[in-house]
């Protein structure tokens, strides 16, 4: 059924209901009237927060459609799926279809088995590096399946046996391979430094190191994913090595410090991050990757209300 058909002027010969700048709906057709008004009354963001699953579980069940549907009537027009590449086809495309009719953004899915304590593309292995390059392949018809135009990539723990200077080298090359595979499908895999407290010994922990290796592999398919609560802990100083890494963000993600919640449920002041990315032009997506404060629908209505709140910088 289509959740959104008005009834039309003149059309109808029994009893009908105006409701104000709603349309006009037949009496007792509460579904419709429920979504329409659901729709019209959520909240128009300035920029693209992309929830994830389970967020909204409490209010939506654990059906990932009837989430995405939540998210929309909230006024979330992203999302992003960590998981995407691992769920079935079948899933995926109806994930993608429910997107597409709530014209939602499809944010970034991880694109590769990350190794937390193996230096697979530090090592210059090629081993590794095939198989890393094998994943970017297959994630490639997974990103086409669900519009996804950004995929994360994680180059895995350091080589401890190796000076850092070749580690890079390592790893410069298995990106331009990874990107040469990307660029002809316009699809970007973001790079993602992770902080030494959450993910200790990891190759890739600052923006800075990130931005070095972007402009290395010189690739609009290699870009920076700027997390902010990685990097409030890894280097602090937020607002400056964004502007100086501007030209290689091509995604960023959210989490509060201490706690990786909701913005406002820490120290980070989001109201004036989102105000700065916004004033750059940002048109990409932000991830919210973090967790709820609080449990329950009250801690899901207090994400909501964090971002309506701290979005409010205009």
């Amino acid at each position: 059924m289509d959740r959104r058909k008005f009834i039309q002027k003149g059309a109808l010969t029994g009893s009908f209901l105006s409701l104000g700048g709603l349309g006009v709906y037949a009496m007792g057709d509460v579904a419709d009237y429920a979504f329409a008004k659901a729709h019209s009354d959520k909240h128009s963001f300035n920029l693209k927060y992309a929830p994830h699953i389970g967020m909204f579980k409490a209010h939506a069940g654990d059906d990932p459609i009837a989430q995405l549907d939540f998210m929309a009537s909230q006024g979330f027009i992203a999302f992003e799926d960590n998981e995407m590449r691992n769920r079935p086809v079948e899933q995926q495309e109806a994930m993608a279809k429910t997107m597409a009719t709530h014209g939602m953004t499809m944010g970034v899915f991880v694109a590769h088995k990350i190794y937390w304590t193996e230096p697979n593309l530090a090592s210059g292995k090629k081993a590794w590096r095939d198989e890393f390059l094998a994943d970017i392949k297959s994630s490639v018809a997974v990103a086409k399946r669900v519009n996804a135009k950004w995929m994360t990539v994680v180059p895995g723990h350091v080589d401890l046996r190796q000076n850092v200077a070749y580690q890079t080298a390592n790893v410069i090359e298995a990106l331009k391979q990874a990107s040469s595979i990307l660029e002809p499908h316009g699809i970007t895999m973001v790079l993602e430094p992770l902080n030494f407290r959450n993910h200790p010994g990891l190759f890739l922990s600052e923006s800075p190191q990130a931005y070095q290796i972007c402009k290395a592999v010189n690739s609009p398919s290699c870009k920076i994913l700027f997390d902010i609560y990685h990097q409030q802990i890894q280097e602090g100083n937020l607002l400056p090595n964004i502007e100086q890494c501007w030209d290689e963000i091509a995604y960023f993600q959210i989490g509060d410090n201490p706690g990786r919640n909701e913005p406002t449920s820490g120290e980070i002041n989001y109201k004036n991050v989102f105000k700065y990315i916004h004033s750059k032009g940002f048109k990409g997506v932000l991830g919210m990757e973090h967790g709820n404060s609080i449990d329950g629908k009250v801690g899901e209505q207090r994400v909501i209300d964090a971002y309506i709140e701290s979005d409010q910088f205009l």
